[in-house]
């Protein structure tokens, strides 16, 4: 950066003697008049304090805080990830010493090393159910919650949404403040919110802003979930945390942000607490979370293509292309069709559709208002129930091998297709215990167990639960693109 420096020499001019004359004449004639006035009374200074009324009406959020503070809790997960441990290669892949440094320096091989994470939730009920966001606590072999008043307690995990993104805990605890649930589908662009979180570890840290955007879906995230944008600031910690309104009622849990610096920057997003409290319900009766589905695949509608389709406007989701004996075939849909309604509400983007459909329940009968050739149309279907590939939501009964202490669940369409098998169940926690001695860690498929093949978590459980204890049992897992064996010994069953 160009610095500027100013010259502290100075230059004499006739004009300069004549100010500086006077100069002196008055300032010697002010600092006396000064110096009299200041040595016989105190000066008169009389600061106003009368109270002033208020110039800006601003939210005052002291009453909401006071109202639903004792209801957020700071949560500490502790799981387990492999580090890869040994000597690093100082030089670089050209060198000639690089390969004699891999070929005499031995491996170090790989260890577990836990990690702690601190997330936020809050209170659901008296009894002690509290929802937090899932990838807090997702593969976590511990979770503690910590109250307002600074009790702790080891908090088991009831459920757990990887499609949603939620998960419902339960801690030993009863009588406990509760926060009050509100509506999020009537949230407007412009309300007030209010945040309650652990950024950084900062416990109990309030913060507020403006709902930005709302319905808005995110690259790379699942296109069931409608975030609501906002510009409250949340960083690290705040995961989980409750997001209110201005009537101290819970519109969402904070998730996640958009930033290049690891840190707030202006958007963050939240799930909408009816998305939220659609699986926690099911989380609740220990039944399986069940998504709306129709059975198409939708695209946007750009300024060319709605010329070509003869639309007036782009608006609508496309119909790329229909599932075979689906909900949407039954209905008469056909690729080309631009579904302008559903259920009575209009589309105006494709991220509308999915998360509509996603929140209805299975057997509803809805109208499907939709473009075809440009003319206008209504369909009657019946809403069907999404296959499970995979999604991850359910209770953790479902997918949770206690006595491997792991927690596994079925492989997707994709994943399968990624990993190059046609059977095998996901491994997304592990905690301590037989399959972490025997190296398995989270992201790996379980391909066998004891010759078995392996299609289902449910299988998966039976057939461990039937293995004697204290012997030796081959397990085929896979990763990346390589299959390998390795050994498990069981425990006593409980």
């Amino acid at each position: 950066m160009k610095r500027t420096t100013l010259s502290l020499r100075s230059r004499r001019t006739p004009g300069m003697w004549f100010t500086a004359l006077l100069a002196v004449i008055f300032g010697l004639g002010v600092g006396a008049t000064g110096w009299v006035y200041a040595g016989t009374r105190d000066l008169p200074i009389h600061p106003n304090t009368s109270p002033q009324s208020q110039l800006v009406n601003l939210p005052n959020l002291t009453p909401i805080i006071k109202r639903v503070g004792d209801t957020v809790v700071n949560i500490s997960s502790t799981s387990s990830k492999v580090v890869n441990a040994g000597p690093r290669d100082p030089f670089p892949p050209n060198s000639p010493f690089h390969q004699f440094f891999r070929q005499f320096m031995a491996p170090g091989g790989q260890h577990h090393e836990k990690v702690s994470d601190l997330g936020s939730g809050f209170i659901l009920s008296p009894n002690g159910y509290i929802v937090t966001a899932g990838h807090v606590v997702r593969g976590a072999s511990h979770i503690i919650v910590t109250l307002t008043n600074h009790h702790t307690y080891p908090a088991k995990l009831v459920g757990l949404s990887v499609r949603y993104d939620t998960a419902l805990l339960k801690i030993d605890a009863h009588g406990l403040p509760t926060a009050p649930i509100g509506n999020s589908d009537n949230l407007q662009v412009g309300q007030w919110l209010l945040a309650v979180g652990a950024p950084f570890g900062f416990f109990n840290t309030v913060t507020q802003g403006v709902v930005s955007a709302v319905n808005r879906t995110l690259p790379h995230d699942d296109e069931y979930i409608p975030f609501i944008q906002s510009d409250v600031p949340i960083n690290p910690g705040n995961s989980g945390g409750p997001l209110f309104n201005m009537s101290g009622q819970v519109v969402g849990i904070n998730d996640q942000i958009y930033t290049s610096s690891g840190g707030y920057m202006g958007l963050s997003f939240s799930i909408p607490i009816d998305a939220v409290m659609h699986v926690v319900d099911d989380f609740k009766q220990h039944k399986p979370v069940q998504f709306g589905w129709l059975g198409v695949e939708v695209q946007d509608v750009s300024t060319q293509m709605a010329k070509a389709l003869n639309l007036k406007e782009p608006v609508g989701a496309l119909v790329a292309s229909i599932s075979h004996h689906s909900p949407a075939t039954k209905a008469g849909l056909k690729p080309g069709d631009v579904i302008v309604t559903f259920n009575g509400k209009p589309i105006d983007n494709v991220g509308q559709l999915p998360p509509m459909v996603g929140n209805t329940m299975p057997g509803t009968q809805v109208d499907i208002g939709i473009l075809r050739d440009g003319k206008p149309m209504t369909l009657h279907a019946t809403v069907g129930v999404l296959p499970q590939h995979g999604d991850g939501s359910g209770s953790t009964a479902g997918g949770n091998i206690s006595r491997l202490h792991i927690q596994v669940q079925s492989l997707t369409s994709k994943e399968k297709k990624h990993l190059g098998v046609d059977h095998g169940v996901l491994v997304i926690g592990v905690g301590e215990g037989p399959a972490a001695e025997a190296g398995i860690t989270p992201g790996m498929a379980i391909l066998d167990l004891a010759g078995h093949p392996i299609d289902t978590p449910e299988q998966l459980r039976h057939l461990v639960d039937s293995l004697p204890a204290g012997h030796s049992i081959a397990v085929r897992v896979r990763q990346g693109n390589q299959s390998l064996f390795t050994a498990i010994i069981l425990p006593p069953a409980h």
